[in-house]
């Protein structure tokens, strides 16, 4: 894991390196969007027949396996799962969707005098979730993005996920999952955004994958609702009197992801960023796929105070973010989701806690947050007036519609008028 100190004969090269981090999201999804257009475009031209064929040579699905996943295959994984398994993954889904609950906003009318003004809540129609299931299977990941699918009322939910595990397939039972196929990658987005004939098209896709997953949900975005760019994972940890040994545990949890995670430590404390340097060297010599992420994407800045810490830890704008205290949450401007203390591993976000582990990566951190039960809901403001509603706030509406040069909106407020009786003639106050 490289050290580099942000002041001092090193502060140009930080700067550099700094500045690469801030380009991740456009660097990494330039080197695979010419093949990832060449995928979608096929199941976009040809359908099922693309599918197959990508979904055979890239995922190793059988030629005369269905992509549906019977009910009866995802119960036979849940009864298959041990008790104590079933038990964890009741916890974590009783949890989410506990979260999801708090989360979900309210229809409302408020009174105006003469008016109302207000918001209803429409849940989508139907929703796609993706569930990676290439290295690890990811359970927790089908719950995560089924769960709050359901608390928002989305009619059609649908989960794709390639050579879905055993966990995936039993957590799907536990959630009640209808719809699952077993196709992955670009092409799974693709078939999801587009449609097939055997796949439906949704109206949002969810969930986080490799890059080209990623890239794949980027080129459809357009054409269909997407949540974020949600991948590779991503862990900074901004501390200046953490224990070095718990320090190191996240990094490299977070690192065995995906060879492409991006993994960083920020501190003022050289004592600290020496002992994580060398806890690092041995945690992850267990763990090829984390040593490899940290060889090749791990940073530790060393700044020259707490002050640039901050500002070094807001301009990466990670995913993860853990900080020493509740104190630090005053200078935090940029985080998917936030772990405060030294008690707070970021593994029990990723499973139990209930706020969600599909979050921005990419530095989408400085517009948005993880997935919610948000994502699956349709804000939709109302309004209504009366006459004498009309009357007090029409002469207004006509004036500034004028002054705009549409005349006709100024005209749709007095004919309403004159045919209520209202006067929009009157002195403005």
């Amino acid at each position: 894991m490289k050290l580099i100190r942000t002041y001092g004969k090193s502060s140009s090269e930080a700067e550099q390196l700094l500045q690469q981090i801030e380009n991740r999201s456009a660097d990494g999804t330039a080197r695979v969007e010419a093949s990832v257009k060449r995928i979608v475009a096929a199941i976009r031209s040809r359908g099922d027949d693309a599918l197959r064929q990508h979904a055979m040579r890239l995922d190793g699905l059988a030629a005369d396996a269905p992509f549906l996943v019977s009910p009866e295959e995802m119960k036979a994984a849940w009864e298959a799962t041990p008790s104590e398994l079933q038990k964890s993954l009741k916890l974590a889904a009783k949890n989410i969707r506990r979260f999801a609950q708090w989360q979900m906003p309210t229809s409302w009318t408020r009174e105006a005098g003469g008016f109302q003004t207000g918001q209803r809540c429409f849940p989508l129609r139907s929703a796609g979730c993706y569930v990676p299931g290439g290295r690890y299977p990811l359970p927790s990941t089908l719950l995560m993005t089924t769960i709050p699918a359901q608390v928002a009322g989305v009619a059609r939910i649908v989960v794709v996920s390639p050579r879905p595990a055993k966990e995936t397939l039993a957590a799907a039972h536990l959630a009640g999952v209808h719809e699952f196929y077993r196709i992955g990658g670009a092409q799974a987005i693709a078939a999801l955004a587009y449609g097939t004939a055997h796949i439906p098209r949704v109206d949002k896709i969810v969930g986080p994958g490799n890059l080209y997953v990623t890239t794949a949900k980027k080129l459809v975005a357009f054409d269909c609702g997407v949540d974020m760019l949600a991948g590779p994972t991503e862990i900074v940890i901004a501390s200046e009197n953490g224990n070095p040994e718990w320090i190191a545990a996240d990094l490299v949890a977070q690192s065995e992801h995906d060879p492409e995670a991006l993994a960083i430590l920020v501190t003022s404390n050289q004592a600290l960023a020496k002992a994580v340097s060398q806890q690092l060297d041995a945690q992850s010599s267990s763990s090829r796929i984390a040593k490899q992420a940290l060889d090749s994407n791990g940073v530790i800045f060393v700044t020259e105070n707490p002050m640039q810490t901050t500002v070094v830890t807001n301009r990466i704008a990670p995913e993860h973010l853990t900080i020493d205290g509740e104190r630090d949450l005053s200078w935090v401007e940029h985080a998917g989701s936030l772990f405060v203390g030294t008690q707070t591993p970021q593994s029990m976000g990723d499973y139990v806690s209930g706020p969600n582990h599909v979050l921005p990566t990419g530095r989408q951190a400085r517009t948005r947050g993880g997935l919610s039960v948000l994502d699956f809901l349709r804000i939709v403001t109302t309004q209504q007036y009366d006459g004498a509603g009309l009357a007090q706030l029409g002469p207004h509406a006509a004036r500034l519609a004028e002054a705009e040069g549409l005349t006709a909106h100024a005209a749709s407020v007095r004919i309403r008028a004159a045919k209520s009786g209202a006067r929009t003639q009157g002195k403005v106050d």
